[in-house]
């Protein structure tokens, strides 16, 4: 299997490994995530994959993201990817934020998803080149870093805060081209 993106959380003195693949052949298809975890690095125990595109937001691909843990659960924020044609013929593509929350084996993702869409995002950004978050716990709650274009091309990285993982609020771009 092709490992393309991966992100490690700690456990209950386990480390827990999550990867993007495609678990159906070995070529580039709808990215799901999957799930081994070790107490040693040497020894790993593979698990059920933990996230699939099942939900018309993810359809097209449960993309990188990352995963921390809080409260005893593994709290997952990965892109998902959303493609349909339209009536008027044109091809939609849409990249979105949403939750799983796990308890090391069983994942589930939240009714609330996707949490942030691009209508969250400063004027002049792109609904599609929005994706990789990556999560951590502050005092005052949570916060993410995403990366996204502006419609015209320039990479710009993103801010969100949130106090529940659910409701995210817009912060700031941190860094533009």
């Amino acid at each position: 299997r092709c490992l393309v993106g991966s992100e490690m959380c700690i456990r209950d003195r386990e480390y827990h490994l999550f990867y993007q693949y495609y678990p159906y052949e070995n070529k580039w298809g709808p990215m799901h995530w999957g799930h081994c975890r070790t107490k040693d690095f040497i020894k790993w125990e593979e698990l059920p994959c933990v996230l699939a595109p099942d939900m018309e937001y993810d359809g097209q691909g449960c993309f990188s993201g990352t995963a921390v843990e809080h409260e005893g659960k593994h709290i997952l924020m990965y892109t998902s990817v959303l493609e349909k044609d339209l009536e008027d013929g044109t091809h939609m593509v849409r990249q979105t934020q949403s939750i799983a929350i796990g308890d090391g084996e069983n994942y589930e993702k939240v009714a609330e998803n996707p949490v942030i869409t691009a209508d969250c995002l400063p004027e002049g950004s792109s609904p599609v080149d929005f994706r990789d978050p990556k999560i951590w716990k502050e005092d005052d709650g949570y916060y993410m870093v995403v990366g996204n274009k502006t419609d015209g091309g320039k990479p710009q990285v993103v801010l969100f805060h949130s106090e529940n993982t659910v409701e995210w609020e817009y912060v700031s771009v941190l860094a533009e081209d």
